[in-house]
């Protein structure tokens, strides 16, 4: 057991988990102060997936940038760094919400890797 949680849970680079983890942690105190601030009452089960989700966000943005790897190879492009930021921004928020979703595969890619 203590195998497949090192090489799964601790596949990434310190470096690279700290730094995913940190904008992972912005969002959810992003999402838990508009929580806060709206006149709803706290919806338990919701905070319990962002919560998750911000966990799972390190693998799922591996995943992301591994694909946007593969299919770009090393080519540079030239953009407007405001669209360049909101695009990065929104794909931030999409590897988020669908962590729960895209951090197994993930998951299942650094046990492979770390197997072999």
């Amino acid at each position: 057991m203590k195998n497949l949680i090192s090489k799964t849970l601790g596949g990434l680079s310190k470096e690279y988990y700290f730094r995913q983890l940190f904008f992972g942690l912005l969002f959810f105190g992003l999402i838990l102060w508009f929580t806060m601030q709206s006149s709803q009452p706290l919806n338990i089960p919701a905070l319990t997936f962002y919560f998750i989700s911000t966990l799972l966000y390190p693998y799922s943005r591996f995943v992301y940038e591994s694909i946007v790897s593969f299919i770009l190879g090393n080519n540079v492009f030239h953009m407007n760094a405001i669209i360049f930021l909101s695009f990065k921004f929104f794909m931030m928020l999409m590897c988020l919400f669908f962590a729960v979703l895209i951090a197994p595969v993930g998951l299942l890619y650094l046990y492979f890797y770390n197997t072999i």
